[in-house]
This record gives structure tokens, sequence and C-alpha cells, in this order.
């Protein structure tokens, strides 16, 4: 019987596991949301960890999209280094409102690098909730300054209150990203992170058995 699900193996599309990540409050599930059901979240609870799946065509191309929305408490950052070990590409994601979680980008910029233990690895500076422009405390070119900071990684002003700006254009630029990669460096990277796995089952294993 079928689950009314696409065949992803019979579709052989590529997947990219893209991490939405940032500060509490700076609108990374209100973003998510909106990119996938295409609806404004005002009020939603601080998040633990969401994953969200669907397919998309960027640039011509049919791809698979796996969106982890990730938490920005402090009491979460713990579990940090596990999504990021896994993410294909990142939003780095602050609010225009809140110059702290601008300020921390850069912790999470290089936190990501150390654990991927890489020069540069695919990411976007996301400045998000311009449409309150009252309340906005960091201007565009600042935000443009931290991209070229950042190794020069793109940098998009988004809002995801109706109507959203830029909300599909920001997943797209992370997959564009991925995409400008040597394909042996992405293979490289693919084959590392199997190696890892299969050296922790066997470590596993080899403790069991002693």
């Amino acid at each position: 019987m079928s689950s009314g699900l696409p065949d992803i193996s019979r579709d052989n599309l590529t997947t990219y596991k893209l991490v939405v990540v940032g500060d509490g409050g700076v609108g990374k599930s209100a973003i998510t949301i909106q990119f996938f059901q295409k609806m404004f979240v005002a009020d939603y609870d601080p998040t633990i960890e969401d994953s969200y799946i669907q397919h998309t065509e960027i640039d011509g191309e049919w791809c698979i999209l796996d969106v982890l929305d990730t938490a920005g408490q402090e009491e979460f950052s713990a579990m940090r280094e596990q999504y990021m070990r896994t993410g294909d590409g990142f939003l780095l994601v602050y609010s225009v409102t809140d110059k702290a979680s601008y300020e921390n980008m850069k912790s999470f910029y290089t936190q990501i690098l150390r654990v991927k233990d890489r020069d540069s690895y695919p990411m976007i500076l996301v400045a998000n909730k311009v449409d309150l422009v009252q309340q906005r405390k960091v201007n565009e070119e600042n935000g443009k300054a931290l991209a070229a900071d950042l190794g020069q990684i793109p940098y998009i002003e988004t809002s995801a209150k109706d109507p959203p700006q830029n909300i599909d254009a920001a997943f797209h630029e992370v997959v564009r990203v991925i995409r400008k990669q040597p394909v042996d460096d992405r293979a490289a990277k693919e084959e590392d992170w199997e190696v890892k796995k299969c050296g922790q089952l066997y470590q596993v294993y080899h403790h069991v058995e002693s």
C-alpha cells in the first residue's frame, strides 16, 4: 500500500540538509514555517528542534530540502555540535531589532567551522525582522560588513511577516552556495562523516565486546 509520500530513492534527487541557527527569538521558526507552510506564525513556543522536508525546484533543478530549525536558547547549546556535524549548509539568522543576536553570529560561524574542521563552509547571513523599521538597531551596512568579515558569505534581509520578504530566496541561496562547491569536496565531506560514524560504531561495539 502506498503511503502517498514521494519515493525519494526512485526520484534520485539530491538531498540538502540545511540548518537554521541563531539566538532565541530572532524568528528562525517563523522563517522556516513561512517557507514550508506559507503562513506567518506570530506566537511560537521556543523550539527544541523541528525538522521539515520538502521537494523544491531551485534554478530549474529539483531537490529535497531537509531543514532543521534549531533551538537558540542557551540551555540547548549542548545540542549545537550534534546538528552542526550533519548540516550541508547553514542559515545564520539574527534579528535587526536585537544587536546582541547580531554580535553572536561570529560565535555560531566559528563553532561551525571548528566542528566541521574546515576553513570555510556553505553559509549565508540572514538579517530577519526587517519589517520592524522603527525598532531596527542593526542597519544593512552593519550586516554586509559582518558577512564580509565572515569569509565573504552571502547576506540577505528577510521578513517572515505577510507579505514575506526573501524567505524563499534565503533557502535557495544556501543551496546555490552548496552547489558551487567542487563535487570532489562535497564527496569528501560525506565520506568523512561516514568514516566518523563507522568509527563511533566500532568503538561502541568494541567496548561491549570487551
